[in-house]
């Protein structure tokens, strides 16, 4: 049987979809810098910080050291709360790593040779595994977070090579698990007209028409509400918060389902306010059910949500973003959601 990845079934996608590098750099903002010294709780008592989720990249370890350093230069870190996703995507920000403190930049610098390193590494072993003829600087080119032509230190054409990598690579995550799907669906549907192939007549006529029923019995499901609509959210307010959906108030039912309280709803927060929509339409236990359909139902509904509310484009959804959405005529539709 064919199988999708572990990513395709996972129902918190990968970006994927936790804070992606665009959208953690302009977050930085919503972090306070200064700390009341006097609420400063004891060291034993303090809380660890919320664990970042990974962005699936193959470089993704690299992308986070350089943040890191590159978010405790001053400098650096001031025009990061004031950058725009316009100045990012432009290079303008990458050009600001020439005022970066020495001692950054050093470190930069063993981060770039140990990413080159483990790059190296990765087509040696490859070599070593097809034993074959390799042109280790052509396969190079093929990473393209980083300038392969200058080994050894980190320059603003890396910071920037970095920062278009890491945006073109995670706006098309959801373009790859669309396709991901598609063959997947492609794969069941040959495999079922093989077996079908191989029965008798008799035989093939019953499992046609077993067929068509469990399709009726899996259309035959409650309404699903539209995505991101009140009373989609009410549903979730009241089933899957215990509260009494005359009481429903938008800022509160933000501030419960901003589950990392950074502020914003990330993707991977999005996409589990929609768990109750889709139970009305999968369970495992059942055989007409697919469960890798839930998944790409599921992105489809989050796709939507972030059209239509994520009015910056930074793959997150503000606070304002989220008010502003519940204000709009479309907020108290009652048009039911078409499951795909």
């Amino acid at each position: 049987m064919y199988a999708l990845p572990d990513q395709m079934v996972r129902s918190k996608a990968l970006a994927r979809c936790g804070l992606v590098l665009l959208s953690l750099w302009l977050c930085i903002q919503s972090v306070p810098i200064s700390v009341d010294k006097t609420k400063e709780k004891p060291k034993e008592e303090e809380l660890e910080p919320p664990e970042s989720t990974d962005t699936g990249l193959h470089y993704d370890r690299y992308l986070r050291e350089v943040i890191e350093y590159l978010e405790k230069d001053p400098h650096f870190r001031e025009k990061l709360k004031n950058a725009n996703m316009d100045d990012i995507k432009q290079g303008k920000l990458s050009k600001e790593l020439n005022f970066v403190q020495h001692n950054f930049r050093t470190k930069l610098d063993e981060l770039k040779r140990e990413e080159m390193n483990r790059l190296r590494m990765l087509i040696k072993a490859k070599h070593d595994v097809q034993e074959g003829n390799v042109d280790h600087q052509a396969l190079l080119k093929q990473f393209e977070h980083l300038n392969h032509l200058n080994p050894h230190t980190f320059e603003v054409d890396d910071l920037d090579r970095l920062i278009r990598s890491a945006t073109n690579d995670l706006e098309n995550f959801d373009k790859e698990r669309h396709d991901e799907f598609k063959r997947y669906e492609m794969m069941k549907e040959h495999e079922r007209r093989e077996r079908l192939r191989n029965l008798s007549e008799e035989d093939r006529k019953r499992e046609e028409q077993h067929y068509e029923e469990m399709k009726q019995k899996h259309a035959n499901h409650p309404k699903v509400n539209h995505p991101g609509s009140e009373d989609q959210l009410k549903e979730v307010w009241q089933e899957a918060d215990g509260l009494d959906p005359q009481d429903f108030d938008p800022k509160t039912f933000f501030k419960m389902h901003d589950s990392n309280g950074d502020g914003f709803f990330d993707e991977s927060e999005l996409e589990a306010l929609f768990t109750k929509e889709l139970e009305k339409v999968y369970n495992p236990e059942n055989e007409e059910d697919d469960m890798v359909e839930m998944e790409e139902e599921r992105l489809r509904m989050r796709e939507h949500v972030m059209n239509e509310v994520d009015t910056n484009k930074d793959r997150l959804v503000s606070l304002s973003e989220f008010m502003a959405a519940t204000k709009k005529a479309e907020f108290h539709e009652k048009d039911q959601w078409e499951v795909s």
